[in-house]
């Protein structure tokens, strides 16, 4: 099968390599999928330039979708021919979704509705699910006021979707005029624009100097300043996927403590069983409905996967980033 892959940790056009590689058997409980596309993730981009490698070589990325092919002991042969997008592709494993075909537990390969297309199907493993689940540990946000850090983002577009459904008012930080009409499409009522603005400053005068409800974030290093400047509210949640700084946070203790702040944190890879069948459950529920906009900023050839990457990096598109394995 046709395949990219990297053995060493670097810059995309040094160490991605696209050739061939063995086709996969699935094991018992595992089902095959034939691979149509696959979605690069700003965390891809991230473990192919810092993530220690154990293996001799790694496929990157963790999301896609395609049509089951062939499966192993024990599940039922009338999921041949099924589409489906997965999740969790390339977490702790080194085989992902970057070739023809994936092997994976019959579980982590989940039915798609025929209206749903494959470049769409590719965005729901990560940014999706990270939102569903982000949305989830908010709880109650009816007529709550929400920040979401990055509104604009993959996730933060999800997000803003389904705070809107569940009746919040949602204020975003965005970087420009075109990514602040992305977020306001999802339903942003007002923006910030972190770059030019005084995000605390805003916040007071947006919500006369009461402070949000909640806080969903993308960016805990910068975020957790905001504490400190009065934008929560006192019994204010603050629900948290990442960090542009992954190591030491400084935070300052008395406003948590004197707030009775309540800080969630999670990881979208490592869900408890519980919480993955619920997410999973939901945004199946949406993608039925047809609830949701899924926005695919580019698409690229398996071969052009470096660029796929420099892409991600770059950080100026607005929407997901695809590689269709068909072109």
């Amino acid at each position: 099968m046709q395949a990219a892959w990297y053995s060493q940790n670097g810059e995309a056009k040094s160490v991605l390599i696209v050739g061939e590689q063995a086709t996969p058997t699935p094991h018992a409980g595992e089902v095959r999928v034939k691979l149509h596309t696959s979605g690069v993730n700003p965390s891809d981009v991230k473990s192919r330039k810092a993530r220690p490698i154990s293996d001799p070589l790694i496929i990157p990325h963790s999301d896609g979708a395609g049509v089951i092919d062939a499966v192993g002991d024990g599940v039922s042969s009338a999921r041949v021919g099924e589409r489906v997008w997965v999740w969790n592709g390339q977490w702790q494993r080194p085989l992902g979704t970057a070739c023809e075909y994936i092997t994976l537990p019959a579980a982590q390969a989940v039915s798609l509705p025929s209206h749903i297309d494959d470049g769409a199907a590719a965005c729901l493993g990560i940014p999706a699910l990270t939102a569903v689940q982000a949305v989830h540990l908010a709880g109650d946000v009816h007529k709550k006021t929400v920040l979401v850090t990055g509104a604009s983002s993959a996730v933060g577009h999800y997000i803003t979707q389904l705070l809107t459904l569940q009746g919040a008012h949602v204020v975003g930080t965005v970087g420009s005029a075109a990514k602040a009409a992305h977020a306001q499409s999802a339903g942003c009522k007002d923006v910030i624009y972190y770059k030019t603005e005084s995000v605390p400053q805003r916040l007071q005068e947006i919500t006369q100097g009461a402070g949000v409800d909640l806080i969903i974030d993308m960016d805990f290093a910068t975020t957790s300043q905001l504490i400190s400047a009065g934008a929560l509210k006192p019994h204010g949640t603050v629900v948290c996927y990442g960090s542009n700084n992954p190591g030491d946070v400084s935070i300052n203790f008395r406003p948590l403590l004197w707030g009775s702040i309540t800080l969630k944190f999670f990881l979208v890879y490592d869900l408890t069983p519980e919480d993955r069948h619920g997410c999973v459950k939901a945004l199946c529920e949406l993608l039925n409905t047809d609830t949701l906009k899924h926005t695919i900023a580019a698409t690229f050839k398996l071969k052009d996967i470096a660029l796929a990457h420099e892409s991600v990096e770059q950080g100026q598109l607005i929407g997901n980033v695809v590689i269709d394995l068909r072109l």
